[in-house]
């Protein structure tokens, strides 16, 4: 099945969060000292997930990300990667993790079937680390990568949010390590999403100061093949290192974004920016069968017309998406809560 909203977008990428709890406290993901929680009995279980996948799957979907807060935190994650393996139709599974816990749950994950890893590391510094996510993290993270590298992955990435002056001095560094790891790096423009509240414009590194940057330490940048509804624009280095940038604040992809997220409790949502979800847990739970539940995905998705990104970089006077007040009186809004 193909489905198209009212843009021409198909539903092809779909991101499931299986928790909104984090081990970290990244300033530009969580930089408050409190945060309110799902209720536990509001979280999904596997087979419930599993569920929910296999509608979308149905609805069209071919690849899906597994995401948070931080998946490594939610035990049974083993399970879920397995089942999810062995659905019809899926083409690709991807999990993102801040590689905190992957150390000890590499194995696991590679055994479940997992073949695409994306780990998040913002520094190679170790204080730095620190007082980017305010945990002492660094050195386990390492350890979760190099356990990924020796394990083979065949899909390894990193994720750097690059902000200025707090790692930007870092992007050839960066190209260095992951080149010597086996991974690429993806340089991530930091966004205003909803809960990064301390956001300001001064703070973005645009995509093209970072190609700027990188050309004038490696030579000559060239474009590399990228899908066309990925989110990463890809490039080559002359020595053939291959790296991304998601250029959501300066260069918006809208027009080709073919992704939506569900939240640890079957919030569905058709846009990053998107304010409001719409429920799927409450007719899952009340026994609605996989056509209804089919049915209220097609017709949500073909009224879909969002480009938040798109709609963010035309203001004139650009600020964080959303105050504290509203984040607290709606935790969904969240991006560790509907897995950014």
């Amino acid at each position: 099945m193909t489905m198209l909203d009212v843009l021409g977008r198909p539903l092809r990428t779909l991101r499931l969060s299986v928790t909104d709890h984090c081990n970290l406290r990244c300033s530009y993901c969580m930089p408050e000292d409190h945060y309110a929680w799902l209720p536990r009995e509001d979280l999904l279980t596997v087979e419930e997930i599993v569920r929910l996948a296999d509608v979308f799957i149905q609805a069209g979907v071919t690849k899906v990300r597994v995401t948070g807060g931080e998946p490594l935190l939610r035990p049974d994650l083993p399970a879920l990667v397995a089942s999810l393996c062995r659905r019809p139709g899926l083409e690709e599974l991807a999990l993102t993790t801040n590689g905190v816990l992957l150390g000890d749950r590499a194995r696991e994950l590679f055994d479940a079937g997992l073949r695409s890893l994306t780990v998040s590391l913002d520094t190679l510094d170790p204080a730095r680390f620190a007082a980017i996510s305010r945990r002492d993290q660094h050195g386990a993270v390492l350890h979760g990568l190099e356990a990924a590298r020796a394990i083979g992955f065949p899909t390894l990435k990193l994720d750097c949010v690059v902000v200025r002056g707090t790692n930007d001095d870092e992007l050839e560094a960066m190209l260095g390590f992951a080149r010597a790891l086996g991974a690429e790096v993806r340089f991530i423009e930091y966004m205003d999403v909803a809960g990064a509240t301390r956001w300001t414009p001064a703070q973005v590194v645009s995509r093209a100061e970072m190609l700027a940057r990188i050309s004038r330490h490696f030579g000559p940048v060239r474009a590399a093949p990228s899908a066309p509804s990925a989110p990463a624009e890809r490039f080559h280095l002359e020595d053939g290192t291959t790296f991304g940038i998601i250029a959501s604040v300066t260069a918006p992809f809208c027009r080709a974004c073919d992704r939506s997220r569900v939240s640890a409790d079957g919030q569905w949502f058709s846009c990053l920016y998107a304010l409001d979800g719409l429920d799927l847990r409450g007719p899952l739970r009340a026994g609605q069968g996989e056509d209804q539940l089919l049915d209220l995905v097609r017709r949500a998705w073909t009224r879909r017309a969002d480009r938040g990104a798109e709609l963010r970089a035309g203001l004139s006077d650009r600020r964080p998406l959303l105050p504290l007040e509203a984040l607290r009186a709606d935790p969904h809004r969240e991006m560790h809560t509907r897995g950014g």
